[in-house]
């Protein structure tokens, strides 16, 4: 039986596929992480006019014939995003994101809180000023895992529940789900108390406001526990492409 997609979606990869084809990802609000075939895409570039940009929000055709991949029959870009392509650091993390919503999410499932999340992350990029790129990128990685699911207990030990004093510095082991105590043994990586407290309104999806550095700690946080529950490794080069 073959099924018929119809979604909105962005493209999270693409690769060279035999002589003139390309194997994409697409993470569509429908149906989640899609990969497909897309047959002549490296002999035409006319025949999806772009549309095979990471970037910009497309709207997608996809038959599904309930193979590992689908076939692409139709992409058209409805969103551009001029702005994000007319910057080198919201490029740079715009491609960070799709990584992270590649690895954490699972094929063919629809993550509805995602998909908001990734597309309100490229509309703040696409109009973004570039020093505000980082704190963007910041946000969503906690955002994301708290939509995965994996988001950090930043108010108590999670091994023993303890409650951690607001405002002090805490031990955080992303790994193991979040803050722990001196008692429990600590942990390699520590926050301040207003970065711990800016991190718990972020996941709540509340506005916050970061430093370059600030930013840079809650990304390398959020990767720690992507590491441990997705199998991503910031140094593989299987994650930068």
């Amino acid at each position: 039986m073959i099924r018929r997609i119809d979604s909105a979606a962005l493209l999270v990869r693409s690769v060279p596929y035999g002589e003139a084809d390309v194997i994409a990802t697409f993470f569509t609000r429908e149906s989640g992480k899609l990969s497909a075939i897309v047959r002549g895409a490296r002999r035409s570039t006319k025949r999806f006019a772009g549309a095979l940009e990471p970037i910009h929000g497309l709207t997608v055709t996809l038959e599904d014939k309930g193979k590992e991949l689908c076939v692409l029959k139709e992409a058209r870009i409805v969103r551009p995003r001029a702005g994000i392509a007319a910057s080198l650091e919201a490029m740079e993390a715009a491609g960070q994101a799709l990584r992270w919503v590649r690895h954490l999410c699972p094929a063919r499932t629809p993550e509805p809180a995602a998909w908001r999340s990734l597309e309100e992350l490229f509309d703040a990029l696409d109009a973004a000023d570039a020093r505000e790129t980082r704190r963007h990128l910041a946000i969503f990685g906690l955002r994301l895992l708290t939509d995965m699911g994996y988001a950090l207990e930043l108010d108590r030990c999670v091994r023993c529940g303890r409650a951690c004093p607001e405002g002090r510095s805490a031990f955080v082991d992303a790994a193991g789900g979040g803050i722990v105590c001196t008692s429990c043994g600590g942990a390699r990586r520590t926050i301040g108390g207003e970065l711990r407290a800016l991190a718990s309104r972020a996941q709540r999806g509340e506005p916050v406001s970061l430093s370059w550095e600030l930013a840079g700690t809650l990304i390398d946080v959020a990767e720690d526990a992507m590491a441990a529950h997705a199998g991503f490794d910031p140094g593989s080069p299987s994650t930068r492409a």
